[in-house]
């Protein structure tokens, strides 16, 4: 006798419902982190330029130096 068990269904859902859930925490983590960036560039702009100097950037840098994309070789030592 054959007997068929509604557990192979199951691995099936339970793929779909974590893909969801990675997908969900990917976005959660991702909202986070621009918020954090967001709250920074906005913390470096109160600086003054004498303060932004002290710390190695100027003003046009704030956005690339929060992100990630600020070249360090590209700045002039002085």
């Amino acid at each position: 006798m054959t007997m068929i068990s509604s557990a192979a269904a199951s691995p099936v859902r339970s793929s779909m419902m974590g893909g969801l859930l990675r997908l969900l925490r990917s976005w959660g983590d991702a909202l986070a982190t621009y918020w954090v960036r967001r709250e920074a560039i906005k913390t470096l702009r109160q600086l003054d330029d004498r303060t932004l100097r002290d710390i190695g950037i100027s003003r046009c840098q704030i956005e690339p130096a929060v992100t990630g994309d600020f070249d360090m070789e590209l700045v002039r030592i002085r």
